[in-house]
């Protein structure tokens, strides 16, 4: 089991930064390819953000290249996702998810249970 926590939503201005952190305990965090998704009022949840176990690989939803950017710390068991150039389109309730890399893509079988970003124009 991994349990992970999200932390770092809140309320900020169109054009504006946050940071989301995404703790994880339980097993090796290190072992898992992470990713943001996120789910906006009357949608259904989409990926935005991945990155793999070692931290060199990054892949995001288009919307977002260039204005989020995803890291980890395994030395703190730690996920972030810098948001920045805020947009009303973003506001959403982010989660972050733990997963492994199969020849079909990435399966994530763990998730938090989501922090809310809302950006105000």
């Amino acid at each position: 089991q991994v349990q992970l926590v999200e932390s770092g939503g809140g309320l900020v201005q169109a054009g504006g930064s946050l940071r989301l952190s995404c703790a994880a305990s339980g097993r090796t965090f290190s072992n898992y390819a992470m990713g943001w998704f996120r789910q906006a009022p009357g949608k259904e949840r989409e990926f935005v953000a991945r990155i793999n176990w070692r931290g060199d690989s990054t892949y995001y939803k288009d919307s977002v290249k260039g204005r989020f950017t995803i890291s980890r710390d395994n030395a703190k068991n730690t996920l972030y996702l810098q948001l920045n150039s805020l947009k009303p389109e973003d506001t959403a309730v982010y989660y972050c998810a733990a997963g492994l890399q199969t020849t079909a893509g990435y399966r994530y079988t763990y998730w938090g249970q989501g922090t809310q970003v809302t950006v105000s124009s």
